[in-house]
């Protein structure tokens, strides 16, 4: 199987690496993308989502990916949702681990409520560079709760600000039961994060979660455990 890990918001490619480094161990083929911007010095100004589900596809087809399993983490479920009905023959399967799952139309701003969005809104607008930054509290109480907290300012450190179109931007179509393929959705025992309950997130994918141990950063600090779920969802 060829895995392509989406990060998710405010994270890159690096986010991933643990569990992408198991699965390679395993035998497969493990790509971990970082989406446009999302590197220290990009210009975030004129991103739009359309630009992190085009960066995917192009990776995918430029690298000649076959049997693709196309793992999201956190925001990473919407650029994946919009370049699977892209791929065609090339997908295998879809894995969502503590990610969001989009509705058609619905942006992850609006996902994230009146309140919350209404923040970030505000953020984008005042922000030179059209972007969202993350501040350490949310760290430490939503995304790595519970974790050492050199753990936590070590992740806050990694952290860029997000482009504000990935956020205020949708997709006009998402329909998962027409791409005919597996589904699977790891929840985090102890995700603070998510925009909406993790069954319901799953029911989405048509399909019920399975639990991993940790917070919404389970992918940096229960990997092996991770690794283990996606490679028993694509081997059932």
């Amino acid at each position: 199987m060829d895995f392509v890990f989406v990060p998710g918001a405010w994270h890159g490619g690096w986010a991933w690496h643990p569990v992408a480094r198991r699965l390679a161990s395993a035998g497969h083929r493990a790509v971990a993308l970082t989406m446009p911007g999302m590197s220290v010095g990009d210009d975030q100004r004129e991103l739009r989502l359309a630009d992190a589900v085009a960066h995917l596809f192009a990776e995918i087809e430029r690298r000649d990916l076959t049997e693709v399993v196309l793992v999201g983490h956190s925001w990473g479920g919407i650029p994946i949702a919009g370049a699977a009905r892209r791929l065609g023959a090339r997908l295998h399967a879809i894995a969502m681990v503590s990610a969001f799952v989009p509705r058609s139309g619905e942006s992850m701003i609006e996902a994230l409520g009146a309140e919350v969005g209404g923040y970030l809104r505000t953020q984008i607008e005042s922000s030179p560079n059209h972007s969202i930054s993350l501040n350490f509290d949310a760290v430490r109480e939503s995304l790595m709760q519970d974790e050492p907290e050199a753990l936590q300012r070590l992740l806050y450190e990694l952290l860029v600000p997000q482009p504000g179109g990935y956020m205020l931007d949708a997709l006009d179509v998402v329909d998962f039961a027409e791409l005919d393929v597996p589904m699977t959705y790891l929840l985090a025992e102890h995700d603070r994060a998510l925009a909406a309950p993790g069954e319901e997130l799953a029911a989405r994918l048509g399909t019920e979660p399975v639990l991993v141990p940790g917070t919404h950063e389970a992918i940096i600090t229960h990997a092996d455990e991770v690794a283990k779920a996606l490679q028993a969802s694509v081997e059932s």
